[in-house]
């Protein structure tokens, strides 16, 4: 497990070279591994230790109860979370049905959640994979090295030439580049709306509110909380077993179920609650910024300009102007990945080149 957990953290390494933001890594890469490594954990407390015991009657096996009541999921009773433990009910939610068997709460996803995690983990990825297809590569080519300024001045020009080269003969041709990188933005946006209603689906409509209700608990008096934790991941819940007896007549036992692997489940579920909202907010902040760059185009050389301070404000305005969006797209992410001063040289010769080709700007 620790190499599985160890060879995780290759998709958490430094990039030298990057060609999307940070909350697009963060829902691609940090959330993919947290996901990955919450299944690991899972499964190895599900397969390798003791996920569930049963108190069972005399003459019972009890390894053949506790395989049963796992496979076939146990219950609990909603209305007894209410009443007063150890004087009404002996657990939270362990309680006489009475013969209402309709009354029962069934839990059957706990045998799931490792392979739900795991599933989530890989739809995490997706965009990532998809913009990975899709650029090729292309930012990485066009640096040539030029991250670092430790080369010699020769070798340096021919590259900023080379660059210069490209940029002008595949002018107006990059916009289907940052389209694209905007759309796997956008479907990071569908798959943490997409997973929110899925999960609540899973836990049979408990977990949207899930977090609200943890953070709420503190303020309810002690006699009436009711742990949402333990009322969505129980850890002490019912199964019911026949068996025929000697006589042929069949038999009920009942037996009392401790599932200590909930324990781990409500802390790792209440942990991705907090993190799914966060990074919904981040990513509904990053398509409103993106909206911005599309339809604003006065916002760009301002971005222009923070991402490389070095160059004047009017340098930015002047290149902002005689490019299209997938061009200055292009620009921007040079800057985050060029050295400060080869950058503003480099742009500053470009705008130039630019104004000798063509003095009209281009519409965005």
């Amino acid at each position: 497990m620790y190499r599985l957990l160890g060879g995780l953290a290759y998709y958490l390494k430094w990039q030298e070279i990057t060609t999307d933001s940070v909350i697009f890594r963060l829902h691609n890469n940090f959330t993919s591994v947290l996901l990955l490594t919450c299944s690991i954990l899972i499964t190895a407390n599900q397969f390798v230790g003791n996920p569930i015991s049963c108190i069972v009657g005399s003459g019972l096996p009890q390894h053949v109860i506790n395989t049963y009541c796992w496979i076939t999921s146990t219950f609990t009773m909603p209305d007894a979370f209410n009443r007063q433990v150890g004087s009404e009910v002996a657990h939270p939610g362990v309680a006489n049905d009475l013969g209402d068997v309709d009354a029962r709460k069934y839990y059957t996803y706990y045998q799931w959640v490792c392979f739900v995690l795991f599933f989530q983990a890989i739809l995490c990825y997706i965009p990532q994979w998809f913009w990975n297809l899709w650029e090729g590569g292309l930012i990485n080519t066009l640096v040539m090295g030029m991250n670092c300024g430790v080369d010699k001045p020769e070798n340096i020009k021919k590259k900023k030439n080379l660059l210069m080269e490209y940029l002008l003969t595949h002018i107006k041709n990059h916009n289907t580049y940052v389209y694209h990188y905007f759309a796997c933005e956008a479907l990071c946006v569908v798959n943490i709306i997409g997973q929110l209603y899925l999960m609540n689906r899973f836990f049979d409509g408990e977990f949207l509110n899930y977090g609200l209700r943890v953070l709420h608990l503190s303020d309810i008096p002690q006699e009436e909380r009711v742990d949402p934790m333990v009322y969505v991941f129980p850890r002490v819940t019912k199964c019911i077993f026949h068996k025929f007896g000697s006589s042929g007549s069949i038999q009920t036992h009942d037996s009392l179920c401790i599932l200590p692997l909930n324990i781990v489940n409500e802390k790792t579920y209440i942990f991705i609650w907090f993190w799914f909202a966060i990074l919904s907010v981040l990513l509904l902040g990053l398509m409103a910024y993106r909206a911005a760059i599309i339809f604003a185009p006065v916002v760009r050389p301002r971005l222009l300009h923070v991402t490389a301070p070095m160059l004047s404000i009017e340098t930015c305005q002047s290149v902002s102007r005689k490019v299209n969006l997938g061009d200055w797209w292009i620009l921007y992410v040079l800057s985050w990945n060029m050295d400060s001063l080869i950058f503003r040289d480099f742009l500053e010769e470009f705008t130039k080149q630019m104004g000798s080709q063509n003095s009209q700007p281009i519409n965005p």
